[in-house]
């Protein structure tokens, strides 16, 4: 069994991998006696892995740090500079090639920023964007002007605004949306399968018809970067 964990700027979450299903966990209930190997990203502080770490070391569990490279089986890295693409986007990727193949996939993981990563079917990383995050992009507006407010009733839809809160929400919502169609573009019109993680992840999935929410998207990833990465 793989304990797969993300560490994240103030969090970490796990997910356990029997190798059928992945199942969320708490880190302190881990059944270390069923626990092979240990696969972990990091994007925040290391600080707080040490401890799990050495819970690794005291059973005798070896892990592995996940890590971009400029390829992976025949997927490519669209950075020349491939150690800046943060892992979290990585491992979307990761994912997204293994469980697509040969198909174009746009994927987009929507949280405090939105990243948006294109990949077409010959397993190119072909770049990205990161956006600020639907809450980052209305609160930047409203810390930063006198008459633009916003409230916690108020929803992101798509509709046209007709008081201030929803001008705003709304506003964030398609320029949002506007840049994934935007990325699109760089598919030469072709068709794509879009894939969406993070938290608002399913709200904006849910605005297509044909689009994937998947939650352990970056989960998927890790187990896929350390099955590839054994086979390089």
């Amino acid at each position: 069994m793989k304990l797969l964990v993300d560490v994240g700027n103030t969090a970490i979450k796990a997910v356990l991998f029997d190798g059928k299903d992945y199942q969320t966990c708490e880190l302190s209930n881990l059944p270390w006696s069923k626990i092979t190997e240990l696969v972990y990203a990091c994007v925040g502080s290391t600080e707080l892995l040490k401890p799990l770490l050495a819970q690794a070391q005291q059973h005798a569990v070896p892990y592995f740090e996940a890590e971009v490279t400029a390829k992976l089986a025949t997927l490519t890295c669209a950075y020349q500079q491939f150690k800046n693409l943060g892992i979290d986007r990585w491992l979307a990727v990761i994912a997204a090639y293994v469980e697509y193949p040969e198909q174009n996939c746009i994927i987009i993981d929507a949280g405090t920023a939105t990243t948006i990563d294109v990949l077409n079917k010959e397993g190119a990383h072909l770049g990205g964007w990161i956006l600020p995050g639907l809450d980052l992009m209305t609160s930047s507006l409203t810390q930063n002007t006198q008459r633009v407010f916003d409230d916690e009733q108020t929803p992101f839809t798509t509709e046209l605004g007709r008081n201030t809160p929803n001008g705003l929400k709304n506003g964030a919502m398609v320029a949002t949306l506007g840049a994934i169609e935007q990325a699109k573009q760089h598919l030469n019109q072709q068709g794509c399968q879009l894939l969406f993680a993070g938290g608002y992840g399913k709200l904006l999935a849910d605005t297509y018809i044909d689009a994937k929410f998947d939650s352990l998207l970056v989960f998927k990833g890790l187990n896929y970067w350390r099955e590839l990465a054994i086979k390089q």
